[in-house]
């Protein structure tokens, strides 16, 4: 024995992390808007999570989705207003905002929508 008591017999801590490790049942949609919030400072932020009109899809049963610890988050449309959009164009948006989600994609993140506008463009829809 090392004197620490916790040789192979304790496997408690170093158990595989199962989806209940995690404080939320939603940490794709979690990291997501923690994320865009920080970096964006939107107006406006709505995230909405489609994966469940994708349940039959391919992509909802890959490798990847089962990474997202069986969150089955794959596919979220997002729709986000923020001033860090002014003068860039849509694809330099979505590069942005993809950039910053690569963990995300990481964890099961399969399929992204995005509706980008600056508050000016916003009011224009309106």
């Amino acid at each position: 024995s090392n004197g620490h008591g916790n040789g192979n017999g304790s496997t408690a801590q170093h158990a595989p992390a199962q989806p209940a490790a995690s404080t939320s049942s939603t940490p794709v949609t979690d990291g997501m808007r923690r994320k865009l919030t920080e970096a964006f400072k939107p107006a406006r932020l709505v995230i909405e999570n489609n994966s469940d009109q994708h349940a039959g899809h391919a992509g909802a049963k890959s490798a990847a989705a089962m990474k997202a610890g069986n969150t089955g988050e794959t596919h979220f449309r997002v729709e986000i207003v923020s001033d860090a959009f002014a003068g860039q164009s849509l694809v330099q948006r979505q590069r942005a905002i993809y950039a910053l989600l690569q963990e995300e994609f990481g964890l099961g993140l399969h399929a992204l929508s995005l509706d980008t506008k600056t508050p000016a463009e916003a009011a224009q829809k309106a």
